[in-house]
């Protein structure tokens, strides 16, 4: 696997939580944790933004995707609203996690839980949009939701 660094920036309400890390030898992303003051309730179909307290600087190139953690989502119905949320190179505010409550019950977010993932992905591609009155045709062509009858 190839590494790259990135450099973070600990915010004063990140005290005493732990850096994001992996947490076996082959995980794709490590765990952020809520950097909250108070515990915050999420009410059912409610979303709340909420801090980590980190601030990230990636080479150019590498882009951070905050995903869901699985065993949120399927013990709560809690997931990342926006997932992925993307993480751009140029990008040094705090990082904050759009959590959305899809369960039945209230979710209590406390400080130092692991709320959501961040993956760092390589090779980020800058595309040049040519204009066309026509495009290829294909199989697909026009195709959309449900088109191959799932």
């Amino acid at each position: 696997m190839e590494e790259v660094i990135v450099e973070v920036r600990l915010l004063p309400h990140h005290e005493g939580l732990p850096l994001p890390s992996y947490a076996t030898p082959h995980s794709s992303g490590m765990d952020l944790h809520a950097a909250v003051q108070e515990a915050v309730l999420i009410e059912p179909g409610q979303r709340q933004l909420v801090p980590t307290g980190l601030c990230l600087a990636m080479p150019p190139g590498v882009e951070g995707q905050v995903r869901p953690r699985s065993g949120l989502a399927m013990e709560h119905g809690v997931t990342v609203l926006n997932a992925p949320g993307t993480i751009d190179a140029d990008y040094r505010g705090e990082i904050k996690v759009l959590l959305v409550n899809l369960g039945r019950r209230p979710y209590k977010v406390c400080r130092g839980d692991r709320i959501a993932q961040i993956v760092f992905s390589g090779g980020v591609l800058r595309a040049v949009l040519r204009p066309q009155r026509v495009l290829e045709r294909t199989e697909r062509d026009e195709g959309g939701f449900g088109h191959s009858g799932n």
